[in-house]
């Protein structure tokens, strides 16, 4: 069963994605932050939702569950276990097996941005049958979310676990940061070319009003600073702005530091 994935954006950077299996109006939303643009679409187009999948607790993630609840009460909700996101049906563990329109997803937990975060793969639910993963604010587009809650070593340790997944897993996560990330991946790496014929091939997608995403974890791979601490390059780069030779999750931790106060 071929399954459609498509973005809803709200806020100023945010994507809400929508999963539509061939055959039944019956869908899935991932991270609903605002229930307006969903409830929007689900009209226009006849829909009925069926399943919200939660990765994390914060409010631009959640913030439209109780709305759609309202309109679609019998909806299920899935959601981190021992959150505290308000409506959940299904808390998860990590490991779970999920079934959304007719493929099978497994929960992965991957804290280090919020402590409670997951994010669900499937292991065919991508187009001609790759994998794709949705990872909230783990893992983004050339970059990887703040450590709200997490350690360094939490959240280096999350990324490795979605770095090991599939070559060809499609990467849907939830902001329209690409073209920042990717500034600060050229400065830490200036002699990437996968990153500078990225860049500048997103931004053409900017310009035009298209998303750059999905990614794929290959394309991360190649061009994602964060996912690259093991790399000599990462490491002398990293070197020279701290004069340290530490492990990956230093070189991880440093790295982090040097994009939150990044300007291009």
């Amino acid at each position: 069963m071929n399954l459609k994935i498509s973005p809803i954006p709200a806020f100023a950077d945010n994507y809400i994605w929508l999963l539509e299996p061939g055959g039944s109006n019956r869908v899935t939303v991932v991270d609903p932050g605002d229930a307006e643009p969903v409830l929007a679409l689900l009209d226009a187009r006849q829909l009925t939702l069926d399943t919200l999948l939660i990765t994390h607790h914060h409010a631009d993630h959640t913030g439209g569950i109780g709305a759609l609840l309202e309109r679609y009460p019998g909806a299920q909700v899935y959601g981190p276990a021992g959150s505290s996101i308000q409506g959940v049906t299904r808390p998860l563990h990590d490991g779970d097996p999920l079934s959304l329109c007719g493929h099978d997803f497994t929960v992965l937990t991957v804290p280090g941005h919020t402590l409670d975060h997951i994010a669900y793969y499937g292991a065919q639910a991508g187009p001609g049958g790759s994998g794709a993963l949705f990872c909230g604010d783990t893992l983004f587009a050339g970059g990887c979310g703040r450590l709200f809650e997490g350690t360094a070593e939490v959240m280096h340790a999350s990324l490795s676990r979605l770095a090991a997944l599939p070559a060809d897993t499609r990467v849907y996560c939830a902001h329209e940061y690409t073209l920042a990330n990717l500034q600060f991946s050229l400065a830490v790496e200036p002699k990437n070319e996968d990153t500078a014929q990225r860049l500048e091939r997103d931004a053409r997608a900017r310009q035009a009003g298209l998303p750059t995403l999905p990614s794929t974890i290959d394309l991360e791979l190649r061009t994602n600073p964060f996912l690259r601490c093991h790399m000599e390059v990462i490491q002398r780069a990293v070197r020279e702005r701290t004069a340290t030779d530490g492990s990956q999750v230093e070189v991880f931790a440093h790295l982090r530091q040097w994009k939150d106060t990044f300007t291009a």
